[in-house]
């Protein structure tokens, strides 16, 4: 008899296991550099982000071989927890990239609003893994497991400018709220399992019946639980405050990270079987408040932060569009949303954080008066960023809008694709107004930063040019030989074919 270890595959836990163990270690180093008088604050910052750099760069890399060789694993065969398939390695792919970016926008931000503490990228690694996690889990006890790991980081982390009062605030909406939801989603997996008798996504699909309300009302609750992770209408009440009183590093991680974790674990639920009507239902309905309301509210905004919020919960109504047609094509459009709405809206709030200057962050839209003059090459990028959220042809903005109007008209939800059509049409409006502002007003009196730190601009080329290109060639064939085979539509085709 073999023994226990000996049938466990630790490849399916080694990109979680690489960005924890990241952690440790950061928080080992922190100590031992803030003991050194020698070593400035900038270096002690760069020494804790390189750490996390290669930590996450490793992780990286792990899934991205598990993705391209088509690894399909489980971490223990007599009870499978967690996957790691094309499926769930591309979701990682695009977790650990948005976790990347976000610490080097850290290393430079942190210190210009005089809040770098060393436990700030060890909480940013402990979240990211627990995403990992999430995303690779195919059982309700690794989901939850998941989600309060990238949880509760999260909510220190909202919180980490301790002297703002809105940054306490926004850490002590998203706590209570999220607990609220985390207590929906746990009473949810126990109905699921006390009416089908597992915990294995597999055996609740074999086991579960429409005809049973207590199971129908399971799925609901854990739908409803992701529902507020993703910002989906009427469970969006915490994203405007949480969005502008927490550092702009951190909104911009939680932005797209947060929101690909949880829309990658929904549609572990929902994609590998037939989804039950009344579902599909309240999936619409989902879809069409939550476009309307991050639409319309979006447009009376005069803080960035705050219209960026809004606009991330009418994205997330686009989103959902994806569960309400409900095909292989339909998922493939969702996951290739996730990886645009990566790029173009962390370069947004990126742009944010390379102009934030002497303790102040650049959030408000008076404060992009007549930037196009004093930082040319900073309005160029934000109006770009503005232009791909807005879905603008030639941007990856488009093409994935695209991917999700085209799959529901097709499954003949045309009264919802016109809602978010207008809906889309309605956020040029407030997308473009930034651009106006900085190309059509006069400079206003708030100085931005002059300079811009190196790896601010690494992360700001890098999205600026995944936006241009995935917008321009979105199945492969740029005129560069490493980059032909680049096709990010194949991608997400291959990561939705392992749901089946």
């Amino acid at each position: 008899m073999n023994p226990p270890l000996m049938n466990l595959d630790f490849a399916a836990v080694a990109p979680v296991a690489i960005v924890g163990i990241g952690a440790m270690a950061v928080l080992v180093l922190e100590v031992f550099l803030a003991k050194s008088r020698s070593l400035s604050e900038f270096h002690v910052s760069s020494a804790l982000a390189l750490v996390a750099t290669v930590a996450l760069g490793m992780a990286i890399g792990t899934a991205a071989q598990a993705f391209f060789q088509g690894w399909s694993t489980v971490f223990n065969p007599d009870n499978p927890m967690l996957r790691l398939d094309r499926f769930s390695s591309f979701a990682t792919l695009l977790v650990g990239i948005g976790a990347l970016l976000s610490v080097w926008l850290s290393i430079q931000y942190l210190i210009e609003l005089k809040i770098n503490h060393g436990e700030y990228y060890a909480l940013l690694l402990i979240s990211t893994a627990g995403m990992m996690l999430m995303v690779s889990a195919v059982d309700l006890i690794t989901v939850f497991l998941g989600l309060e790991i990238l949880s509760i980081p999260l909510y220190v982390l909202a919180g980490f400018d301790r002297r703002k009062l809105n940054s306490n605030e926004s850490a002590m909406k998203y706590f209570l709220i999220g607990s609220f939801a985390s207590g929906l989603l746990l009473y949810g997996m126990a109905l699921l399992y006390g009416t089908t008798g597992h915990t294995d996504l597999e055996g609740i699909r074999a086991a579960f019946s429409t005809d049973n309300p207590l199971s129908v009302a399971g799925l609901g609750l854990i739908v409803v639980g992701l529902a507020f992770k993703v910002s989906a209408v009427p469970f969006h009440q915490w994203t405007p405050d949480v969005y502008e009183g927490a550092p702009t590093s951190i909104t911009a991680f939680m932005s797209v990270t947060v929101k690909a974790a949880a829309f990658v674990t929904l549609l572990r639920f929902v994609g590998g079987s037939a989804v039950p009507e009344n579902l599909t239902q309240v999936f619409w309905v989902l879809a069409a408040l939550t476009i309307i309301v991050g639409s319309v509210t979006a447009v009376v905004q005069d803080n960035v932060k705050r219209m960026l919020a809004y606009s991330s919960i009418g994205h997330a109504g686009i989103i959902l569009l994806g569960f309400v047609a409900g095909s292989h094509e339909a998922h493939s459009a969702v996951l290739f949303y996730l990886f645009a709405y990566l790029f173009m809206n962390l370069g947004a709030f990126g742009v944010m954080v390379a102009l934030a200057d002497r303790g102040r962050d650049w959030d408000h839209i008076e404060d992009f008066a007549g930037l196009a003059r004093k930082r040319p090459g900073m309005a160029a990028l934000m109006t770009l960023f503005m232009l791909s959220l807005a879905g603008i042809p030639g941007t990856v903005g488009f093409i994935a809008k695209f991917q999700i109007f085209a799959t529901t008209v097709q499954a003949g939800y045309i009264p919802l694709t016109v809602i978010a059509v207008l809906g889309s049409v309605i956020s040029v409006y407030y997308y473009l107004r930034l651009p106006v502002w900085m190309y059509m007003r006069e400079p206003g009196d708030v100085v931005p930063r002059s300079g811009i730190d190196t790896t601010e601009g690494i992360v700001l080329v890098a999205c600026a040019f995944a936006v241009v290109l995935f917008g321009l060639f979105p199945n492969g064939g740029f005129p560069v030989w490493l980059l032909q085979d680049a096709s990010a539509l194949s991608w997400a085709r291959e990561a939705a074919a392992a749901l089946r």
